[in-house]
């Protein structure tokens, strides 16, 4: 059954909030981030080969670990979205959005009358049919959570009009798809790039959305912070197993005092002097 999404809740109570891209399609993996203290996980269907099935399961695992699940879909296609939240997801995080008919297209997707024109299905979303109808359609249209990534030249100029759109939550930027929009490809941090997400915060303040910032240095989250930003994203999985896994070996290979952990977490044995 449809849960109550409490990353809507902490952003409401003015919280701040942090979340991981999830890379790695395992639900082992998604019940890990839940359990280490993250608040929220995109589980990304744009860039990762992952089946429905797979994905019903990892939505279920953020469940268990009391983290709120939020697909990235392909595009503002209904047939993706619909697909993601049926299967439980708590809101949709919809990339490249260019213009206002992408955005009215991905809210409409996404909940049911009179906010939208969300496809109707029984399954797990409903307990199966434990709940009727009318009560599972408000109870969507106040869970459910639609996010729009904002990573193209076309969407900066269009931001007045895309963030008009009632009904969408949150705003994500996406600096490294603005890179080569801007025709300076992989340079998140080049002045134009950086000018084009201040420009996306801007825009939230002025449309009272939340933004969702990508903080890729300590000053930038201490700078986002003192905007009174209250949502972040902490980069995925795949990188941060990555960071972990050289860390530990390189600890092993070159052990410094109490720096090396055997399997078991306790410190290795460290040769006498």
């Amino acid at each position: 059954m449809l849960r109550s999404n409490a990353l809507k809740r902490a952003l409401a109570d003015g919280k701040p909030v942090f979340g991981l891209i999830n890379s790695i399609p395992s639900p082992l993996v998604v019940e890990m981030i839940g359990y280490a203290g993250y608040d929220f996980v995109i589980l990304d269907m744009e860039h990762v080969c992952v089946n429905p099935e797979t994905l019903e399961n990892m939505v279920r695992a953020a469940e268990c670990a009391g983290l709120s699940a939020l697909v990235r879909v392909p595009n503002a296609a209904p047939e993706a979205i619909c697909r993601a939240l049926d299967c439980g997801a708590l809101g949709i995080v919809v990339p490249h959005v260019r213009n206002r008919a992408e955005a009215e297209q991905a809210v409409a997707a996404s909940r049911y009358h009179p906010l939208g024109k969300r496809g109707i299905s029984g399954g797990r979303t409903t307990g199966f049919g434990t709940i009727d109808l009318p009560t599972y359609f408000e109870r969507v249209n106040a869970e459910i959570m639609v996010v729009l990534m904002i990573e193209d030249r076309e969407g900066i100029d269009n931001l007045d009009d895309i963030m008009s759109v009632t009904g969408i939550d949150m705003v994500l930027e996406g600096a490294v798809d603005l890179s080569q929009s801007y025709g300076v490809p992989g340079q998140a941090q080049h002045p134009e790039v950086r000018a084009a997400i201040a420009t996306i915060a801007d825009g939230c303040d002025r449309h009272q959305l939340h933004f969702c910032a990508i903080p890729r240095s300590p000053e930038q989250l201490h700078h986002w912070q003192a905007r009174g930003v209250q949502a972040y994203l902490l980069g995925d999985d795949r990188s941060v197993s990555f960071r972990a896994l050289k860390a530990h070996v390189g600890g092993m290979r070159n052990p410094g005092p109490g720096a090396a952990c055997g399997a078991e977490g306790k410190a290795a044995p460290r040769t006498p002097p």
